[in-house]
């Protein structure tokens, strides 16, 4: 039988099931309204959907569930409940608490969805792993820009419809996987529950690089697409006879990256995973480095035309990491160790957007976007390691 629709099915059940990820994004005025929130809330909501994330990557890493259990059962049990987590922040009696538990749960339940399909494809493709993340890498950026094409479109929809729109996605997402995905040939037997293994996976010296790689990767990628809006506005600051529609250029900024990752993904095959992500990484380090001359200048669209560069490099290398680290892991813990490298790079998205804000707030200086090249040098660092140690 053919498995032509193997790889399609894999990325259209990520798109749907991710969009659970930011659905508060898309409403977060309405939450704030329909429940009498404060306007400090946002970011209180944006973040317990990360450290949900964080918190069961860990469950699932340190439970080693991914490797286990049927991955396609995960992802199917993790779509279903993430969906009715998120149906809960339409609970009429909610408050800031309850509404704050609801996103932490769908974050946590997302854990059995992104990094599980990862498995899921490399258990399927063992060549060519690198376009195959590569596409489901893409699916990811759709839906993290997608919060800001709502707001764009956000008159022809009611803020309830698209919480249920998200949910009935997820579910339907789900069920498509395990229908239509059996288990992949390149599948091992799972290891027995080993609380150790985390921290065993890192002795490999060719999985630490590629993990180091990621994780410089991550301290520059959500820091850079939480700032974009910011970036905009900053620029009108400066700049007063522009007039930039932010929603629309921030999703135009972020979404451009889903076209780069499956662009890197086919290039890999040709010239390596490893030096497509590092030229990838170095282009993204140089963004980063020449940021305050692009805010000064006075040419709006050169403006716009480096930050959709910046947008399609800062997230190109991201399926190639993953790429590495699933080819260097040991097979029997693979799922396992992409939780974990998943699990560690999120949690530094929290200090690096953090850190970021304070800057901002401290500071308002566009220099300080320069602070987001120390991800990209750590990772090339980390690239050229793995370069030795291949070597030796």
């Amino acid at each position: 039988m053919s498995k032509s629709h193997i790889l399609p099915t894999i990325v259209i059940a990520q798109l749907l099931c991710t969009s659970l990820w930011f659905a508060g994004n898309g409403v977060m005025t309405d939450l704030v309204t329909n429940f009498n929130l404060d306007t400090d809330a946002l970011g209180h909501l944006t973040a317990a959907v990360q450290l949900g994330f964080i918190t069961g990557t860990l469950v699932f890493a340190l439970l080693t569930i991914a490797d286990r259990f049927s991955p396609s059962k995960v992802f199917l049990i993790s779509a279903i409940l993430g969906a009715l987590c998120n149906l809960g922040i339409l609970w009429q009696a909610n408050t800031l608490t309850s509404i704050l538990l609801f996103r932490f749960l769908t974050g946590f339940f997302l854990a059995g969805i992104y990094p599980v399909g990862m498995k899921i494809a490399s258990d399927y493709y063992n060549k060519g792993l690198g376009r195959s993340l590569g596409f489901l890498v893409s699916a990811l950026v759709l839906g993290t820009a997608s919060p800001h094409l709502l707001k764009y479109l956000s008159a022809n929809f009611s803020w309830n419809s698209v919480i249920i729109g998200c949910s009935v996605m997820s579910v339907g997402g789900g069920l498509a996987l395990f229908v239509l995905v059996p288990k992949g040939p390149f599948i091992t037997a799972g290891a027995r529950v080993n609380f150790q293994v985390m921290f065993q996976v890192f002795k490999r010296p060719t999985f630490k690089a590629a993990a180091f790689g990621y994780f410089g990767h991550m301290w520059e990628l959500y820091a850079f697409w939480a700032f974009v809006p910011v970036l905009l506005k900053t620029y009108q600051s400066l700049h007063p006879e522009v007039n930039f529609n932010v929603a629309l250029w921030s999703f135009l900024v972020i979404g451009v990256g889903s076209l780069s990752c499956v662009a890197a993904g086919i290039m890999s095959l040709k010239s390596g995973t490893k030096k497509t992500a590092f030229l990838a990484l170095l282009l993204s380090c140089i963004c980063c480095l020449i940021s305050p001359l692009m805010i000064d200048q006075d040419q709006p669209l050169l403006f716009l035309s480096f930050l959709i560069i910046w947008g399609m490099v800062v997230i190109a290398d991201s399926p190639l990491f993953s790429t590495l680290a699933a080819q260097t892991a040991p097979p029997e813990i693979k799922g396992t160790a992409l939780t974990t490298v998943n699990s560690i790079g999120f949690a530094i998205t929290i200090i690096s957007i953090q850190l970021m804000s304070y800057l901002d707030q401290s500071f308002n200086s566009n220099y300080i976007y320069m602070l987001l090249a120390l991800g990209p040098i750590l990772g090339l660092w980390a690239l050229l390691q793995r370069s030795n140690n291949n070597a030796n």
